[in-house]
């Protein structure tokens, strides 16, 4: 049973990791910031190879950061 939820909870990690790389693509924003951006979700698919919640969590506040226009500052 745990099995099962652990397979749905990585399905839809994936689902919005796909969701998010769409969205900062299609983001006007300098390339700095984008790339900014960028790597916060190789951090976000790297924690789902260890803790698929916390990357869950991750990915929810990112994507809250996204919506709202809060952006990371760029190099």
């Amino acid at each position: 049973m745990e099995r099962d939820s652990q397979l749905k909870l990585y399905g839809q990690v994936a689902d919005r990791l796909k969701e998010a790389h769409a969205k900062v693509r299609a983001l006007q924003v300098p390339e700095s910031v984008r790339m900014a951006l960028t790597r916060k979700l190789l951090v976000v698919t790297a924690a789902a190879k260890h803790d698929l919640p916390d990357a869950a969590r991750r990915l929810d506040r990112m994507m809250k950061d996204l919506d709202e226009g809060r952006f990371p500052e760029g190099d």
